[in-house]
């Protein structure tokens, strides 16, 4: 008899087996890598792993945007382990978001508790700055983040529907309406809400989007610079080499399949900022915090660990 991690370390492989299907119902042609991490990034945001993960993979905007909410619309009537995922956009770029997660990662007592680092890169790469100093464009990402906060407020998720994997759309005793005009609204209708757009957040900041996203990802350290800087951004980083950051988790094997592990997430710090690596107090802390998230959700995830690789930046390349 199957134990209860079991059965639900089984409801997760059926909801993956159910964005593939879903995939090729709307003729989604996913390459395989990209495939492969629609997959990965969908399971990191069900299993609490992640709040958001950006989609810069399986076509361009607006196509793309359509094909993820397209691919949620028929998948929630399936699996309600993703009942909780969106679509976010925010002016170009698109993002998968678990509801839940993301209001728990923007509630003031998660930010008071996890303290961003900054690396400013106007001025400098030889200084971490902190989210409670005086600097007009951390004030201004403190701004937005408010604003993420009202709009993702924590008593909201909470009273979201529990959702027990394995459940479906079908188990419920709600009656289906089949009438083929108000199908095809509802679809629409669907489509249209799971989709919401931020753009207007940030629509008068000088902050930059990459700077904004290093929070929205999940990363201890982000690089802090404005619009209009990119020329003096790529002098100041290319000076500097940099410590790439990679997290990779273990998928628990089923039955007789070889354990697989996967790119959680990367990031980068110049080497300087970071000379003890992985025993920073920040990347220790950040290890502690996904430790936890991943004990959560043990009947998927098995082992977590952090890889520190070194970039000689000669080129000017930026890696955010």
């Amino acid at each position: 008899m199957a134990t209860a991690g079991e059965v639900e370390a089984a409801a997760y492989e059926e909801m993956l087996r159910v964005v593939e299907v879903c995939a090729a119902r709307i003729r989604w042609r996913l390459r395989p890598g990209s495939k492969r991490r629609l997959l990965n990034d969908i399971l990191f945001l069900c299993t609490g792993l992640r709040s958001v993960v950006l989609v810069d993979y399986g076509g361009t905007m607006p196509q793309l945007q359509e094909n993820l909410c397209s691919l949620l619309h028929h998948a929630r009537q399936e699996s309600s382990i993703l009942k909780p995922l969106k679509v976010m956009v925010i002016k170009d770029m698109l993002y998968l978001i678990h509801v839940t997660g993301l209001a728990e990662h923007v509630s003031p007592n998660a930010r008071s508790q996890h303290q961003l680092a900054f690396v400013d890169l106007e001025s400098s790469c030889c200084k971490l700055l902190s989210n409670t100093e005086e600097n007009a464009t951390v004030l201004e990402l403190v701004s937005i983040q408010e604003m993420f906060s009202s709009k993702f407020p924590v008593d909201t998720a909470v009273n979201l529907p529990v959702i027990k994997p394995g459940t479906t759309e079908q188990e419920s005793k709600v009656p289906v309406i089949t009438t083929d005009v108000v199908c095809a609204s509802t679809q629409i209708a669907d489509r249209t809400l799971l989709a919401v757009d931020l753009s207007a957040f940030v629509e008068t900041a000088q902050i930059a989007l990459p700077s904004l996203n290093g929070w929205l990802l999940g990363y201890p350290v982000t690089y802090l610079f404005c619009n209009g800087s990119a020329e003096t951004v790529t002098k100041n980083l290319s000076k500097h080499s940099l410590h790439i950051y990679r997290v990779y988790v273990c998928r628990t094997p089923q039955s007789d399949a070889k354990q697989s592990e996967e790119e959680l997430m990367s990031f980068s710090v110049p080497c300087e900022l970071s000379t003890k690596r992985d025993e920073e107090p920040w990347a220790k802390a950040f290890v502690a915090r996904m430790n936890k998230k991943l004990k959560r959700c043990n009947q998927v995830w098995v082992s977590m660990r952090l890889e520190v690789e070194v970039f000689l930046s000669q080129s000017g390349v930026i890696v955010l």
